[in-house]
């Protein structure tokens, strides 16, 4: 069974391994998806363990909690109860049954109930090029499609996140419309040959699959600003969707007017998302883009942004970099003050380098005041702002929940659903944000690390601690992991182990910079608490932007330094005395 089909009134997509109901989505392990395939062929037969194992895990041996654990995903994902069950019933010493009814997805051409009049994905336009690097300009040409179209006021438009999950899969549009609750489908393909290029376009209803519109661009690379303003405004006009005072000037606003230098900042854009050693590649390409046009205030913005990453995530010294993310971000604001990632930027550099609350929440509220979809803005206000700095908990969780409203299917947009949740002492919410952010994104270090500090505040510390190892192998050992993982290893009484891992970093300090704030935990959760003193200390001196977030007194897993009276007084003495624990 490969194609789409109904179980009750849940839309199972085999391809995409979700299943999906009035625009809530769930994404389920292969062989979670593959059990529910084998019972679905069998709708209301009941089905003995030993059909299952063989038609699942052909030619492997598993145990029967293999089985159990995947019924009780498809369980959780259905939200069926097992003692009443709707779904999925478990005959005893029998096997299980499929209750639900089984349909053709056909059957759900209409529109779903809730789909916004007027909505849209743009699906990621695919590089017909030979060159790997012309990937980066077709992702660049959807996303200035999407920012375009997302200017419209009465037009849904899905996040970037959400659209570019499909990306390279080729989908049912119905699926895509139940899956997204959008009417509209706009899907293209780029073609670069020197400086030709080709992009064709082509506008599908979800309902039935049937082209509204199709178009092909055959121009000059030079033309492409000119080319993404003219494929929105045509979109905009076949979905009937009027532009606000009939608006002339450009829905796409490249900032520059220098190709060379666009094509750097889109690139650097998607490289520093990835994180881990992508980050100095994004800095190399933000700042080529400005040499070439010291104008180009989205670059500066790009450049602040990877500064700012590159410090708090301790790949370069704070004095090194912060201050040039502080530099990049007021030019930035003031090449044009009317951009929301300019003002974003500029607010982070201001929390994180200066450690300036007020003028942090100054910028962060006028970036979204400029653009209330930019979700990198509202989850850095919901939780370096609003809940690490002025411990406005419940407020965090909620600008989180609005992030993630506007980008469903974002593995970071979950992520941060689960530390604001985390921050806010709701464990289990937090455990299942973090569960469905690894579900979109197996490969995200930040998911599976939060993952792992959501299963600790939860209580379940010897899974926290097989997740956190997992977290160390995929990082490549990053001192955060190290670091959170000695900390639960103390906590579990595994001292020696997590001695063992601050002497790991202490080691690696020799050689190159290691987060003085990551050693004075981990010297803590080894129980060393003079050079836990020490460690803060240094940490203080050179402003260390992690010390706001992992040390912030709002954030649980810093609680053992808080213990220490030398380490209290040290705050005392700084006069920051919003930065003490009641």
């Amino acid at each position: 069974m490969k194609d789409d089909f109904r179980v009750g009134s849940w839309l199972v997509a085999p391809s995409l391994n979700t299943i999906s109901c009035k625009g809530a989505i769930v994404r389920l392990e292969p062989k979670v998806m593959g059990v529910l395939l084998c019972l679905a062929e069998h709708a209301g037969e009941t089905l003995s363990k030993e059909t299952i194992f063989h038609a699942v895990w052909p030619d492997t041996f598993v145990t029967d909690d293999v089985l159990t654990h995947s019924i009780s995903e498809l369980r959780r994902a259905f939200e069926d109860d097992a003692r009443e069950p709707r779904i999925i019933q478990t005959i005893q010493k029998r096997g299980y049954r499929l209750l639900a009814p089984v349909s053709a997805a056909t059957a759900a051409a209409a529109p779903a109930t809730g789909v916004a009049r007027d909505s849209i994905v743009v699906l990621p336009f695919i590089s017909m090029s030979a060159d790997s690097e012309d990937e980066f300009f077709a992702d660049g040409v959807t996303e200035e499609i999407i920012n375009a179209l997302a200017q419209i006021e009465d037009l849904h438009v899905v996040a970037r996140s959400s659209a570019f999950a499909f990306k390279g899969k080729h989908i049912d549009p119905r699926t895509l419309g139940e899956q997204l609750n959008v009417r509209r489908v706009l899907e293209g393909s780029v073609r670069r040959a020197g400086n030709c290029l080709r992009i064709n376009v082509q506008l599908v209803n979800a309902a039935d699959g049937y082209h509204l519109w199709s178009e092909r661009y055959d121009r000059e690379t030079k033309d492409i600003f000119q080319i993404q303003d003219e494929i929105a405004r045509s979109t905009a006009e076949r979905l009937k969707v009027t532009l606000q005072g009939g608006r002339q000037e450009r829905l796409v606003k490249a900032g520059t007017n220098n190709l060379e230098a666009y094509q750097l900042y889109v690139k650097g854009r998607i490289l520093l998302p990835r994180r881990g050693s992508a980050v100095p590649r994004a800095v190399e390409c933000f700042q080529r883009a400005v040499t070439l046009d010291p104008e180009y205030a989205l670059a500066w913005s790009g450049l602040a942004d990877s500064y700012t990453v590159l410090g708090y995530c301790g790949f370069a010294r704070p004095e090194v970099c912060m201050p040039k993310g502080t530099e990049a971000a007021r030019r930035a604001v003031a090449l044009d003050p009317s951009l929301a990632e300019a003002h974003n930027a500029l607010a982070c550099a201001c929390l994180l380098d200066l450690w300036d609350k007020t003028e942090a929440e100054r910028e962060f509220l006028r970036a979204l005041e400029l653009n209330p979809k930019y979700i990198q803005a509202r989850d850095w206000y919901a939780f370096f702002y609003l809940q690490l700095a002025a411990g406005r908990l419940e407020d965090g969780v909620t600008q989180a929940k609005l992030a993630l409203q506007c980008d469903p299917l974002s593995s970071y947009a979950h992520t941060m659903i689960g530390f604001t949740c985390s921050a806010a002492g709701r464990p289990a919410e937090a455990v299942q944000a973090c569960e469905r952010a690894v579900q979109l994104d197996s490969d995200s270090f930040l998911a599976r690390w939060c993952y792992h500090l959501a299963l600790q505040l939860s209580g379940r510390l010897e899974e926290a601690i097989a997740v956190g190892e997992q977290a160390l192998a995929m990082s490549g050992r990053h001192p955060w992991a190290v670091t959170s993982l000695a900390v639960m290893l103390g906590e579990s009484g595994r001292v020696a182990d997590a001695e063992a891992l601050y002497a790991e970093l202490i080691a690696r300090a020799r050689r190159s910079y290691i987060q003085p704030v990551t050693l004075a935990s981990a010297a803590a959760a080894a129980g060393i608490e003079d050079e836990a003193i020490r460690h803060a200390c240094e940490a203080f001196k050179m402003r260390d932007p992690y010390w706001q977030i992992w040390l912030s007194k709002y954030w649980p897993s810093s609680t053992r330094l808080y213990t220490y009276s030398r380490f209290r007084e040290i705050i005392a003495k700084t006069g920051r005395s919003d930065w003490l624990r009641d």
